[in-house]
């Protein structure tokens, strides 16, 4: 079952957005790395979907994107590709894990994520 492990806000304006969700809902926002600031939303007593804001691409400026945990990638994505969905952003490599980021066939913005 892919869970949901991470959000991703996209802004124009990340530093005026960090501000604000830290501000009314206390939210714990971490110094940038690459432009993306890291977002805690829960503690150990009430744990919460961590995630970050980050300036939004040309391809998505301004929403929220949720991140979706997955064994295999490349056989979500494919799976995802036949049942309607189109990638934006196919396979990316990082450090501990891959990402993709696609547009479901009702144009929900979501992402991939597979551990390494």
């Amino acid at each position: 079952m892919g869970r949901v492990v991470l959000f991703d806000l996209s802004s124009q304006d990340p530093e005026r957005a960090a501000a604000f969700y830290s501000s009314v809902f206390g939210w714990k926002i971490a110094e940038p790395n690459w432009g993306y600031y890291p977002v805690t939303t829960g503690d150990d007593n009430k744990p919460g979907i961590h995630g970050g804001i980050s300036k939004g691409p040309n391809d998505f400026p301004h929403g929220t994107r949720i991140q979706i945990e997955v064994d295999n990638i490349e056989e979500s994505i494919k799976k995802s590709v036949e049942l309607g969905a189109q990638i934006v952003r196919d396979r990316m490599e990082f450090d501990n894990f891959y990402l993709a980021y696609l547009v479901d066939p009702v144009g929900n913005g979501i992402g991939l994520i597979q551990n390494k």
